[in-house]
């Protein structure tokens, strides 16, 4: 059995969860024995459809949806120890550190590979000095670490990189019918943006620019579909700027595509992303995308002038209201920059993502590897 590891599958929208149920399916369907383990409660479903072949571990210690405290975390660390062991995998593999640090810890001395799957940027941790002292534990407890992108790589010291190796996000996606960027002339214009509502995603920022060009546009209303911590402060944002009747919180949704359809532009103010994967399903539908020109995971997939903008600017909120106002405004433009084609990168695609899971076995199952020896560069 391969195991694979994570906090929670029942949250909606989460996009490693996703990540994790569509490999899972994708190995499962190769013909692998799949286990997944998580801190889940018993009664508890996924989110996302799993493939009812694959056996789902479901701890029920904590919250999934909720930092853990120190005894969750010891009872998580014996819990994990005492359920792992007599499945005897070939590897486990944890996604996030929120799961590979106490997972590595619980397999101490027991020759398991222990992978650690990281999908998030090393600018993550600068403002987290904890979760940061954490990470250090990781050449210690586990194997390898994998990141999602050469990008990613590259903003980890040099002398690190034959520790590490790139395992892309898969993306596939169903496109059924592409968006009119033009949009109706007899009800309001969609601008969408799709993530976790958390800091990383600056949500904050959008709505204050949004909230600059309003007026100006009327018909134009800002949809913004995922869900997190940030909802209350969000909302409250949106009322005090009295634009409930123009900014939408949806919550998250398994068929996002349906709003990439119905939208006219796309937009993700992030602070960083490892591998853009909204915008990826956002350009494969059609849409222009606006992101920051300093946004690691989108400054590579957005090119200006040919997909979509990117927004540069000591202020931030400023820089991105001129932005959308430009495009927001002119249908021709959006139409301009409407590329064919589906837009995923070849290593994107499930089937090479799925080959390289199976290179990623097929190098650490049976195997004692020494330690990963490395941290994330803040430079």
């Amino acid at each position: 059995m391969k195991l694979l590891a994570i906090k929670g599958l029942s949250r909606p929208g989460g996009g490693a969860e996703r990540v994790l149920v569509d490999i899972a399916n994708g190995l499962t369907l190769r013909g692998h024995e799949i286990g997944i383990i998580s801190y889940d409660r018993p009664t508890q479903q996924s989110f996302y459809q799993l493939d009812h072949h694959i056996e789902w571990y479901r701890l029920g210690i904590g919250r999934t949806d909720q930092p853990a405290t120190l005894t969750e975390t010891v009872l998580r660390i014996a819990a994990l120890r005492r359920t792992i062991l007599p499945l005897k995998p070939e590897i486990v593999v944890g996604f996030l550190h929120s799961v590979f640090i106490p997972l590595g810890i619980a397999l101490l001395g027991t020759r398991i590979p222990v992978v650690a799957s990281e999908h998030t940027a090393p600018a993550h941790y600068a403002t987290r000095p904890l979760q940061r002292a954490m990470l250090h534990l990781t050449p210690c407890i586990t194997s390898h670490m994998t990141v999602v992108s050469d990008q990613i790589l590259s903003l980890y010291p040099q002398s690190h990189h034959h520790r590490l190796s790139v395992l892309p996000n898969p993306v596939h996606v169903a496109v059924s019918s592409r968006a009119d960027v033009r949009g109706p002339d007899d009800k309001p214009k969609v601008l969408l943006c799709v993530g976790r509502l958390a800091a990383q995603k600056d949500h904050a920022t959008l709505i204050a620019a949004f909230a600059r060009i309003a007026d100006d546009l009327p018909d134009w209303n800002l949809h913004i579909v995922g869900e997190g911590e940030l909802r209350p402060e969000l909302m409250i944002q949106i009322n005090d700027l009295g634009l409930s009747h123009r900014i939408f919180l949806p919550g998250a949704t398994a068929d996002v595509y349906a709003h990439y359809a119905s939208a006219q532009l796309f937009v993700l103010p992030s602070l960083y992303e490892t591998l853009g994967l909204v915008a990826i399903e956002a350009l494969a539908h059609g849409l222009p995308v606006i992101g920051f020109a300093d946004c690691p995971g989108i400054n590579q997939l957005v090119i200006p002038g040919y997909n979509g903008a990117l927004v540069s600017g000591e202020d931030r909120i400023t820089s991105l209201a001129q932005t959308m106002k430009i495009l927001m405004s002119n249908a021709r433009l959006r139409e301009k920059l409407v590329q064919p084609g589906s837009a995923i990168p070849n290593e994107c695609r499930l089937e090479s993502v799925l080959d390289r899971w199976e290179m990623m076995f097929e190098r650490h199952c049976d195997r004692q590897h020494a330690p990963i020896t490395m941290a994330p560069s803040t430079s």
